[in-house]
């Protein structure tokens, strides 16, 4: 009788946290070229330099910065597209083709089911969607799983794809063969999933929801688990039934003048700011902004400052950027996936500080502006310190800089957690071009053509798997122009910093395989 064979759970982890470095490797080009949109379309920085408020600047402002949210505004499709293409063992296209159209009927399923069941909401002329657990999604409305919903699909889609593409049928049912047959496959997972989302979305919703009562009665505790949650579940977009009572109806606040009663925080907040009144206890539920303003730069701070020293410099200028789009836009989506699933113990450490800094500006009687740096900035000093207290702000924005900072350098030097610019894989300077000779050499060091059988790659590393472990070089691969080998049984790992999708393709080609 043989041993049951162990399942190894880092396994599937693994191809998970390799996958979903591709699409998330864009954010961070995304979030430079976002600083030019913010540049030229805040109104503060337009009114410091008036140049920039002419129709010219205005214009392509609009161009830079409308796009560029469209791309962050849907990262569920990125995330379903990307992981699937990555999780491929081959015919990347094609799989990432059916990820593609596998999100679209997952979308059209769920509205279906959402309007069949008369289950869509309506959205308000202010709101929108917001707050109501729902989302509009290239223009279907559908539940608002956040990038929850892409990223499940994209693994189905990948494992469904590695398992079933080589699959093979009679004469008579040939249509299905191939490719096509994981494609026939997600066709009828995408409905299930568009359907069984609107069955077993909606509880998770409503106790979300529920919630805010606890918070609302608990005082400084229910404040912190406000402020937590708000953090925690940004990657499932269900943060939005956190906040969204408290920011615009009245379980956040009223306000009564005259005839006229105005509710949630945020229109009181800013109708106390426009008729001079002091601010009342409710803006305490505005304060969601003041991490996006201030931790982001002890965040990029801390992975730059425990980057590897050679790294050091390209991965300040690749976080920097995206730690002033965070302070300036409270855009924090292109830093939040780069550590989010690969080190969630400092996502919760992040949603334990953002809880942690909300109460205190309770406690120190902060009723000030808190989010947008600048529009927060000007806004405090035209509504003065009696009203806002807002230099105490600004010191406790100091200060959670430094606990960020803190934090997160020890559990990331302790745990030894992948943040960017630690993995040896990154190289400081790009490695030269690679000659035809060097693929030769690297084919040959791989015990040959014939010993070859996938090829792949991940953001820096080549990634090979061989027939046989014991026709493999590793004398000759240590030799080749790559900064890093990692032998393990059949697979190979070469390391090529920002040259390995470059390396896989002319390796590829050299082997006569279609490169997709």
């Amino acid at each position: 009788m043989t041993a049951k064979k162990k399942f190894n759970f880092k396994a599937p982890l693994e191809v998970f946290a390799k996958s979903i470095v591709q699409p998330m490797m864009y954010l961070s080009v995304a979030g430079i070229l976002l600083i030019v949109g913010i540049i030229l379309t805040n109104k503060t920085i337009c009114a410091l330099v008036p140049v920039l408020g002419s129709g010219p600047f205005q214009l392509v402002g609009a161009v830079v910065y409308q796009s560029l949210m469209f791309i962050i505004n849907n990262l569920s499709i990125l995330f379903c597209v990307g992981i699937a293409g990555a999780m491929a063992k081959k015919n990347k296209g094609h799989a990432s083709l059916i990820a593609l159209m596998s999100f679209f009927l997952f979308l059209q399923a769920n509205n279906i089911v959402l309007n069949a069941t008369g289950s869509l909401a309506d959205a308000s002329g202010m709101l929108g969607l917001t707050g109501t657990g729902q989302a509009t999604v290239m223009g279907i409305q559908v539940l608002d799983t956040g990038v929850f919903g892409g990223i499940i699909l994209g693994c189905i889609t990948g494992a469904v794809f590695n398992k079933y593409s080589n699959k093979q049928f009679p004469i008579a049912l040939s249509m299905f063969s191939g490719v096509r047959f994981p494609f026939l496959i997600m066709i009828i997972i995408s409905w299930i999933m568009g359907a069984g989302f609107c069955i077993v979305w909606p509880p998770v919703q409503g106790a979300i929801s529920s919630v805010a009562g606890i918070i609302k009665e608990s005082g400084n505790i229910g404040l912190f688990i406000y402020g937590m949650l708000n953090k925690l579940l940004v990657p499932t977009g269900l943060h939005h039934l956190i906040y969204t009572p408290f920011q615009f109806s009245a379980l956040g606040n009223s306000l009564t003048v005259g005839d006229a009663t105005y509710t949630g925080s945020y229109i009181v907040m800013m109708m106390e700011y426009s008729m001079g009144l002091p601010f009342s206890d409710g803006i305490v539920w505005m304060y969601t902004g003041f991490t996006k303003t201030f931790g982001y730069f002890g965040i990029v701070a801390a992975f730059i400052f425990c980057a590897r020293k050679e790294n050091r410099k390209k991965t300040a200028a690749q976080l920097l950027p995206l730690a002033f789009t965070a302070s300036l836009a409270s855009i924090t989506e292109p830093l939040d996936f780069l550590f989010c699933f690969s080190a969630p113990v400092l996502w919760l450490a992040h949603a334990v500080i953002s809880g942690i800094f909300i109460v205190l500006l309770h406690l120190c009687h902060i009723t000030a502006f808190t989010s947008n740096l600048l529009g927060s900035l000007l806004m405090n000093l035209s509504a003065g310190t009696a009203r806002t207290n807002y230099p105490v702000l600004y010191l406790l924005g100091l200060a959670e800089i430094a606990v960020y900072f803190v934090v997160f350098t020890a559990l990331i030097r302790w745990l030894d957690l992948p943040t960017p610019g630690r993995r040896p894989e990154e190289p400081a300077r790009p490695e030269a071009p690679l000659t035809a000779a060097d693929i030769e050499k690297l084919i040959a060091a791989l015990g040959g053509r014939g010993n070859i059988r996938t090829v792949d790659n991940c953001f820096t590393r080549l990634r090979i798997t061989v027939q046989e472990a014991a026709f493999v070089d590793a004398q000759a691969l240590h030799e080749l122009p790559c900064s890093g080998v990692v032998l393990n049984g059949c697979e190979v790992q070469l390391v090529y910093g920002l040259q390995a999708a470059q390396v896989r393709q002319a390796v590829e080609e050299r082997l006569g395989r279609v490169v997709c």
